[in-house]
């Protein structure tokens, strides 16, 4: 019985965190020089328009990194005004792109997939009028939203869920940033928005598979930072450690940020700074800052 406690929790929670309303959120605060450009509208699938939120550098001498953000909300709720957090990507050189999507009243999987694979492609495609690097691309996300981010940069060239963005050049990104994401969702499959996401396809074992970012790990993926608490009701923390043990059986430069006692996010100030250390220490390794 103790085995089914983490699903059971897991339909409870994640399924019911909160129907997110738009509400009023505080704007996001960048630096002098930089350039905002709200609502830009990325992609068009069927009358929805999918909108990006921009923060950039047009005076840098050089090409700055960039972060993609990806909200949460087990795929049916949230939305990017909740997400403003980026001070410490200022600081270290990156613009920002701020990204929505389809979520599960408007269209099921993989649908979300596709939207924030549309993302990454808009910034390949508009990299050199962003000023951006487009070989230092990071893709964030929390929850479902770094799901959502480790499908986005482990896909790579593959072009399975690009039919509404087509793109002839090399799609990668130079790191992942996964914040207690659900990797493996044939486990998953039955409860809460995952099965909501799903929707008809949540028997089918191939298809499930095939939006679940376990399966996709290579010799040749991204570097993937992972954090997640180990008291996590919402998505369980053997999650995170599926995925770490794929990506170290596969050779991948990855680190696994175990937050003691931590719970779905919302972590305390001093996690959080621990977290953001790790964080930057890891990004610097492998050359992604403006030094």
């Amino acid at each position: 019985m103790k085995s089914f406690i983490p699903l059971i929790i897991f339909l409870i929670s994640f399924s019911f965190q909160g129907c997110a309303q738009k509400q009023n959120f505080s704007k996001v605060k960048y630096p002098e020089g930089y350039k905002a450009q709200i609502d830009v509208v990325y992609t068009k699938v069927n009358g929805w328009e999918g909108r990006i939120d921009l923060y950039t550098n047009p005076k840098a001498t050089q090409p700055t990194p960039i972060v993609i953000n990806i909200h949460g909300g087990g795929w049916n709720h949230g939305n990017k005004e909740s997400q403003t957090a980026y001070g410490s990507f200022f600081k270290n050189g990156y613009a920002v792109a701020n990204v929505e999507y389809r979520l599960t009243n408007v269209a099921p999987a993989p649908a979300a997939i596709e939207d924030v694979r549309c993302a990454l492609i808009y910034i390949h495609k508009n990299a050199k009028s962003l000023n951006v690097d487009p070989s230092k691309i990071v893709v964030m996300g929390g929850s479902a939203g770094a799901h959502l981010a480790l499908m986005t940069g482990l896909l790579g060239n593959d072009t399975t869920f690009d039919s509404n963005c087509k793109y002839s050049g090399n799609i990668k990104v130079a790191a992942i940033i996964d914040k207690y994401a659900p990797t493996d969702l044939t486990i998953l499959h039955k409860v809460g928005s995952s099965k909501e996401w799903l929707s008809g396809n949540y028997l089918d074992r191939d298809f499930v598979a095939s939006v679940s970012p376990l399966y996709y790990i290579t010799k040749d993926s991204p570097p993937i930072i992972i954090v997640h608490g180990d008291k996590d009701p919402t998505v369980p923390y053997s999650q995170s450690v599926k995925l770490y043990k794929k990506l170290q059986e596969n050779h991948v430069k990855s680190e696994f940020i175990t937050i003691k006692n931590g719970k779905h996010g919302g972590f305390s100030k001093s996690q959080k700074t621990y977290f953001t250390k790790k964080l930057w220490v890891f990004l610097k390794e492998l050359g992604l800052t403006n030094e």
